[in-house]
């Protein structure tokens, strides 16, 4: 019975975070994929450095039970992310469901996170582009909020919109957004260990205040 909860388990093999390339969109709230594969980098002692053949910064290492692991953070900017994501996988020959995105989401507040083992686009360019690369919405995700600004449009196309989430955090949203980076770098650690699901009956439910 062990053996085949074992061969259920959904752990990640490519682990992607979503931002644009220019040092003028650092630190912004459409770059905290960016900042959480950073972060995953600095803690598993992975070197990120860039290649052309997958049009992004790209390292590998091993995981907390020593799998190999691939961090990657697309260059293509943000609309054509699944150029990228789908150059690792061919190369790589890895199926789809190996492939963990890590993005931001206005629907979600400032302090939460988000796992989830499919799903749409969620009107997130990044995600629109990865879908349609993969061909296929049933890969994991997780959804970093980052708050949705007053009055701003629900399709979130309007120039507030657009504004708030190409800007970057406040000094006290950069001090939450360091812990809730922390949050997610333990929940990608567990997911590597004992897989999605494990980590999002565990970390679904947390917020960071």
């Amino acid at each position: 019975m062990e053996e085949v909860q074992a061969k259920n388990l959904v752990i990640p093999q490519l682990i992607v975070g979503l931002g644009n390339p220019e040092p003028k969109y650092d630190r912004t709230r459409h770059n905290i994929g960016f900042a959480a594969i950073d972060a995953l980098a600095d803690r598993m002692q992975v070197s990120l450095s860039a290649n052309r053949k997958f049009q992004g910064e790209f390292g590998e290492g091993r995981g907390p039970a020593g799998e190999k692991i691939r961090l990657l953070k697309p260059l293509t900017y943000m609309n054509n992310s699944g150029r990228s994501i789908r150059a690792v996988l061919d190369w790589y020959k890895l199926p789809p469901q190996s492939v963990s995105i890590v993005y931001d989401d206005l629907d979600l507040p400032l302090g939460r996170v988000r796992l989830r083992l499919s799903g749409s686009a969620g009107g997130h360019n990044g995600m629109k582009s990865a879908i349609a690369l993969m061909g296929t919405k049933d890969f994991s995700r997780l959804r970093i909020g980052i708050g949705r600004p007053k009055n701003a449009a629900v399709d979130g196309n309007d120039k507030k919109t657009i504004g708030y989430v190409l800007g970057k955090f406040s000094p006290e949203e950069t001090e939450l957004m360091d812990r809730v980076l922390e949050l997610v770098v333990e929940a990608m650690e567990l997911s590597l260990r004992e897989g999605i699901e494990k980590a999002m009956s565990l970390y679904n439910s947390r917020i960071i205040i």
